[in-house]
């Protein structure tokens, strides 16, 4: 072999070598996994620390490894071209500049590009000193080509929703097939709607609370207490929109066992009863469990913009948006709903529309109404009288009964067909 060849094979092979290492730094610290990156830099990994820093400015990164492929690629190139004139014809000439395009993009492109999508994570701790200091000393380049860049497209901008949806879509993508990581997967996503949810629609509507009137003698109110699912009964003073306070059948049974259960007629609800908390119904279901932590509170009275009252939160409504519905002995499933033999449901009007989505796998819009009687109401834009039947989103709805004008109860049918796990 010639000297002169044998050179330019030697500093071919080099290039290629280099052109190899930018295309597969640029594809590992693209693909790299910064969840995993910021984990191993939390354990004090120096080279994780780096590729933090570097992804920080990853246009700057990625501006960098491409002007160094480049460059790499047309010295190749262009040295191949001049050794191809100096002793090659002319068909030797496109010999050669055929030939080294193949190598550059089977050798240089593609091998290493797919080695480092299959290894991202261990080649991008690898190389992350070498591409930190290629960086550095490539600055002045890509300052340059970056404000060019910002010229042509504009500044960018920081798409939250975007951003939200990908990180959704990563979720049910490694959740896969298995049951278990699909229930973790509705879990994580239920987390990432407790920023646009709010306690409004989650909450048991006023319909459906068990209250107590501060004047009721204590046969009613043992009665009540007693039949009730909840522990924590509301106690209002005059009208239910005045609510005076809260309260907890273990304070009343605490009361009952100091008197030795004697004396009941004397029992006084304003010595057992603590101060309610209010919460507007527009709070976010994430500030609302922010507030539960810090007042080690448990219950909220929900409130509209006018201070009436709307309803009750507890913090284990917000808990089963993020783990689904937690039973215990007391809770009645779905209440207010009944399956009849035809396949229909018996519903009350104060059944909200997202109990009857989780339990029955509809997809009924909440948006503009919390309750199935809202819905009716939004949709037909009308206040319907007893027997008159709509159809919309493939569900019957028949109007049993009416009180003013609230629908207290409906009949309602699945035109595709009805689960009846209830």
């Amino acid at each position: 072999m010639m000297p002169e060849t044998f050179v330019f094979i030697s500093i071919i092979i080099i290039l290629i070598i280099l052109s190899a290492f930018f295309s597969s730094s640029e594809t590992a610290l693209t693909a790299v996994s910064e969840a995993r990156i910021h984990e191993l830099a939390l354990q004090g990994s120096k080279r994780a620390v780096i590729i933090e820093k570097i992804l920080i400015k990853k246009e700057k990164m990625i501006s960098s490894l491409l002007i160094g492929n480049n460059l790499v690629n047309v010295i190749a190139s262009v040295y191949s071209t001049s050794f191809a004139i100096n002793y090659f014809s002319d068909f030797g000439l496109i010999f050669v500049t055929i030939l080294m395009t193949v190598i550059l993009v089977i050798f240089a492109e593609v091998i290493p590009k797919t080695y480092a999508f299959s290894h991202a994570d261990k080649l991008a701790l690898t190389v992350a000193p070498i591409i930190n200091i290629i960086i550095f000393v490539l600055t002045p380049a890509t300052i340059i080509t970056e404000r060019l860049a910002k010229f042509v497209s504009g500044p960018k901008v920081e798409d939250e929703e975007a951003k939200t949806e990908e990180l959704r879509g990563m979720i049910r993508l490694h959740a896969g097939n298995e049951i278990k990581a699909k229930e973790r997967g509705k879990m994580m996503s239920s987390m990432l709607d407790m920023d646009a949810v709010t306690i409004e629609a989650v909450m048991t509507h006023r319909g459906a609370v068990t209250m107590i009137d501060s004047k009721s003698p204590p046969e009613l109110i043992f009665k009540l207490v007693g039949e009730s699912p909840f522990t924590r009964l509301p106690i209002y003073s005059g009208s239910p929109d005045n609510i005076i306070g809260i309260l907890h059948a273990k304070e009343l049974f605490r009361s009952l066992r100091r008197r030795n259960f004697k004396n009941l007629d004397t029992i006084n609800l304003s010595e057992l009863m603590i101060q309610p908390y209010f919460a507007p119904e527009t709070t976010l279901l994430f500030d609302q469990l922010e507030i539960f932590r810090a007042r080690r509170e448990h219950f909220a009275v929900v409130v509209d913009e006018y201070g009436d009252f709307r309803g009750i939160v507890t913090l284990e409504d917000i808990l089963e948006e993020i783990v689904g519905d937690i039973d215990d002995e007391t809770d009645i499933h779905v209440k207010g709903v009944k399956l009849q033999p035809d396949g229909s449901l018996i519903t009350d009007g104060s059944v909200t529309i997202r109990d009857l989505n989780r339990s029955l796998g509809w997809n009924l819009p909440d948006e503009n109404a919390n309750t199935i009687a809202g819905l009716i109401l939004h949709e037909s834009k009308t206040i319907p009288e007893p027997g008159q039947e709509f159809r919309f989103f493939e569900i019957r709805f028949r109007v049993l009964q009416k009180k003013g004008n609230y629908i207290s109860q409906l009949r309602l049918w699945n035109e595709i067909g009805i689960n009846t796990e209830l």
